[in-house]
């Protein structure tokens, strides 16, 4: 008998709606796309009626929904972290009670209101946090058996978990606890050195090559207590998170000389070192942890989620370390990916739904391409209404050819193909692409269509065959989420480490500084976070990659999110022509429509993009 199940995740960050049918991942999509909300944590009515349609279910033909946490558990950890705050830990009381009180225990009654019923189980059923984000991690892995670790800020008690997968089972074993959560250290950090927390994670691990880890010994000897097996404590005197509403507090801020910077302010020799210290603490916590996992599970794989594991520059190191055979992590490492995990948890376990193993020995993510799609058809009758010049090309091997020309010449390409990306990476169906030997391209792309931190590094998209011609890798990295080493010999003989800038403050000259003869993609310790694009995921992004090679001999473009920065990557025709036009974008491709940026009509007034999203 078939079962069909509904996963959501909402009310923290990134809503999300995933749908499995026996197993199978159907759909998936993050509720922003839709409501145009960065990070948008409401209830995800259009993620879930998006699921549905791709299903082609209804309300009634669902077997069961499920919550991707168990909010009486989170209720339980608010009212112990309130009695342990006392009167100083009100505020922040009053604030999620109107979280968990006021929203998260009502989910039934939000399935309801969405969908009209709450499925053949006639209630919600409830995972809990951790275990949602091991089963995203495990279930769609190329592994029949793995070690599972999960990091993030915090479950409901949860912040590090450590278990085994084997078939259809996983097991948790071990866990570390609120408040000590190697997430919110981080996050600290993100919120002390200007950025937002929550969404800046990214931006502090981006800043972190360019600086020295001089504070790491004080964040060792003030503020984590880390253990030979990775376990850890925080010294909770310096967080503010327990008692208030910041993340740190004045103890926190005298070990750092100074209060934290002002968002916006010009970023200090002080914030490089800060987040390149507080990497290598992180990154010495996951070796460590790993170890451990090994050690505890005896498996030669390793399954990785929470939003820690969207670090991608640790991440990596694992894999260089060897202390595994391989290692998959979940593209939707985050909250978004608790809706995913929990629906696959109980199609296997609720309703024994048996674990297909992917017969190429790939994984069973389908490339993360799991959100909606829009048709030609579709396309070109907007674009009519819109009165937008195109030009149809609809043989995809001279399109591809006719995209690489235009990349070759500098020009920057919006492009949107096939079905959206599940998680916080475009993948080649809604990306910006850029030729990655032009010294200009990351500058240009950042400040003229981005509208971000200059600092920010691009990733690499790669011919997977080709992957180890440039970089340090002997592993596909389909999702973006491992860093890796450019080749020595690609390398200019004027590269150097960060230390051979550490006096200097000025991150422009910094970043201008050409590094590789891929110097769009080369980040500042000669690294790049790198994608492999297979056929088999997306088809014509590997086709425009080949183009390009054939075209230019070079097999690597960049490949950054099609948005400006505090929008959520575009989801339909609609936004990817609004964010052409509000942008210097040069070419935009939608399907096999090719819209050039000249041939446009003049906006009446033209958009600003700053009045529509808040930064992140």
């Amino acid at each position: 008998m078939s079962h069909t199940v509904l996963g959501i995740s909402a009310f923290y960050h990134d809503s999300a709606a995933a749908i499995v049918r026996d197993g199978e991942v159907i759909a998936a999509a993050q509720e922003e796309r839709f409501s145009r909300k960065r990070h948008d944590a409401r209830f995800p009515r259009h993620a879930i009626n998006y699921c549905l349609g791709e299903a082609f279910v209804e309300a009634d033909d669902i077997d069961a929904v499920v919550f991707y946490d168990n909010p009486l558990l989170t209720w339980d950890r608010i009212v112990q972290n309130t009695m342990m705050a006392g009167v100083a830990g009100a505020e922040q009381f009053e604030m999620a009670c109107q979280s968990v009180l006021g929203v998260k225990l009502w989910v039934d009654d939000h399935v309801k209101a969405a969908i009209g019923g709450l499925g053949r189980e006639g209630r919600v059923l409830f995972s809990e946090h951790h275990m949602s984000h091991a089963a995203s991690a495990f279930y769609p892995s190329p592994f029949k058996e793995a070690a599972i670790l999960t990091l993030d800020g915090v479950g409901e008690w949860a912040t590090t978990s450590l278990g085994r997968g084997d078939g259809a089972r996983i097991e948790l074993t071990q866990e570390i606890t609120y408040p000590h959560s190697l997430g919110l250290l981080y996050s600290a950090v993100t919120y002390f050195t200007g950025f937002k927390v929550n969404s800046g994670e990214y931006k502090l691990m981006g800043l972190a090559p360019y600086g020295e880890p001089v504070y790491a010994s004080i964040i060792r000897d003030k503020l984590i207590d880390v253990k030979p097996d990775g376990s850890f404590r925080l010294n909770t005197e310096y967080f503010g998170f327990i008692d208030g509403l910041l993340m740190t507090n004045d103890r926190f801020a005298s070990l750092f000389g100074g209060p934290a910077r002002t968002p916006e302010s010009r970023i200090t020799r002080r914030e490089m070192n800060l987040a390149a210290s507080v990497q290598a603490v992180l990154e010495d916590v996951v070796l460590r942890l790993c170890r451990t996992a090994r050690r505890e599970t005896g498996c030669e794989n390793l399954c990785l989620a929470g939003g820690v594991a969207l670090n991608c520059v640790a991440n990596g190191k694992v894999l260089r370390e060897g202390i595994f055979k391989d290692l998959w992590i979940q593209p939707a490492a985050g909250d978004a990916g608790g809706a995913l995990g929990a629906a696959l948890l109980v199609a296997h376990t609720y309703f024994d739904a048996p674990r297909q193993m992917n017969p190429t020995g790939r994984d069973t993510q389908k490339g993360s391409y799991l959100g909606p799609t829009h048709s030609s058809e579709e396309i070109r009758a907007f674009l009519t209404r819109k009165g937008a010049p195109f030009e149809r090309v609809s043989d995809p091997t001279e399109r591809a050819r006719r995209l690489a020309g235009y990349l070759d010449e500098g020009k920057v390409v919006g492009f949107m193909s096939g079905r959206m990306e599940f998680g916080p990476r475009s993948l080649g169906a809604r990306s910006i692409i850029g030729d990655a030997r032009r010294p200009d391209t990351q500058a240009t792309m950042n400040l003229r269509i981005k509208y971000r931190e200059s600092f920010r590094p691009f990733a690499p998209a790669v011919l997977p065959e080709m992957a180890a011609t440039y970089f340090e890798l002997d592993t596909e990295s389909p999702y973006m989420l491992l860093v890796a080493p450019l080749r020595k010999e690609r390398l200019l003989s004027t590269q150097g480490d960060a230390s051979s800038e550490a006096d200097s403050d000025d991150l422009l000259q910094m970043i201008n500084r050409p590094r590789s003869d891929l110097p769009a993609i080369t980040h500042v310790d000669g690294s790049a976070r790198v994608q492999t694009v297979h056929a088999d995921d997306h088809a014509d992004f590997n086709r425009l990659l080949k183009a390009f090679k054939d075209r230019t001999g070079c097999g690597v473009l960049v490949n950054t999110s099609f948005n400006v920065r505090g929008e959520p990557i575009v989801c339909t025709p609609q936004d990817a022509y609004l964010c052409f036009m509000r942008t210097e974008l040069d070419i935009l491709v939608m399907e096999d429509c090719i819209l050039l940026k000249p041939e446009q009509p003049e906006p009446d007034a033209k958009d600003d993009w700053r009045k529509t999203y808040e930064l992140d």
